[in-house]
């Protein structure tokens, strides 16, 4: 049956919104990185609005183009405007709880959604395919937070573009490493990347003894998650290389349990890494904190203790089964 709803609808609503991010700065004859900034934003709206339909080599000279932009430090933030605490206090006061309604819809949505979408359906449709039923229904629930929001709060529709394209301009290019970075996972593995790991792992360590093969599997994510920056990244290059051969192969693991586990280990590696940017500097950014490492300094010793936990009961669990 045909599905009514698919990705492509939020993907193209997307895309417009970074085509008016890009309209606004061009306009903004104060931005320091005018041009740089709004054919960054244009690119990206390009890609994200029409890849789909675009080809794949087209897409990635968008990619190349958005790199080569970024690299010569030609995307930049304007100076916004200061707001006024005072304002700001007065408003918070008379909103109260209220303001924390549209962010709790999102999850609400999300889930009762995913769980539903699927199922309706009538004469030759269905409302969303199984397995794009989760994403849509956690694009629904943005968009239905978005009204509630405007509701609540008393704004206007501009004034939810103005924000959104002030927060994007603050993330910048760093709104675009994860999916980078996995897919940069994905090509190591589709290289042979696990298979010379294995070989250099076999060679250094005592992987015949299953708690070698534990740390080193666990510590290899964690290391990966850390030059990465996306623990899911470094999952195919370290699972293929380390987990399956040694830990279930070798030693009968199951790979279940390694594979949780291991994931919640490279987690460990990003709250240590400023290659995880939306985890640890874009929090720097939007609270205007100093040191652009407060984050990650804060997180270095519980990834420390998580990590041994996480090692720990991968030891006891993987092998019990």
């Amino acid at each position: 049956m045909t599905p009514l709803l698919t990705l492509e609808y939020f993907f193209i609503g997307c895309g417009g919104v970074l085509a008016i991010v890009a309209a606004q700065i061009a306009g903004d004859a104060t931005h320091p990185k005018r041009r740089g900034s709004a054919l960054f934003w244009l690119l990206l709206a390009v890609a994200v609005g029409g890849g789909s339909w675009l080809p794949h080599a087209a897409v990635g000279y968008v990619v190349v183009g958005l790199t080569v932009l970024t690299a010569m430090k030609q995307v930049g933030v304007p100076r916004f405007a200061a707001s006024d605490a005072g304002q700001l206090e007065a408003r918070a006061r008379r909103l109260g709880n209220r303001v924390l309604w549209p962010v709790l819809v999102v999850p609400a949505v999300a889930v009762v959604g995913g769980l539903v979408l699927d199922r309706v359906s009538g004469a030759g449709f269905v409302l969303a395919s199984t397995r794009q039923a989760p994403q849509i229904a956690l694009g629904l629930g943005c968009a239905v937070a978005l009204v509630l929001a405007l509701r609540v709060t008393g704004e206007r529709p501009l004034t939810a573009v103005r924000e959104v394209g002030r927060l994007l301009q603050l993330l910048g290019w760093a709104l675009l490493l994860p999916q980078m970075l996995a897919a940069l996972g994905g090509i190591m593995a589709k290289a042979g990347v696990g298979d010379a790991i294995a070989q250099v792992v076999a060679t250094v360590l005592p992987v015949d003894l299953p708690g070698v093969a534990v740390l080193a599997y666990c510590g290899g994510m964690a290391l990966f998650t850390i030059l990465l920056g996306n623990a899911f990244a470094a999952f195919p290059v370290m699972t293929l290389g380390v987990g399956l051969p040694f830990i279930v192969e070798a030693h009968g693991g199951d790979p279940a349990v390694m594979g949780v586990l291991g994931m919640l280990s490279g987690y460990c590696g990003t709250l240590v890494t400023p290659m995880a940017a939306n985890f640890n500097l874009v929090p720097v950014k939007l609270l205007e904190l100093r040191d652009d490492y407060a984050v990650i300094k804060a997180q270095v010793p519980y990834a420390a203790a998580i990590w041994v936990f996480n090692a720990a009961l991968m030891y006891f669990c993987v092998y019990s089964t």
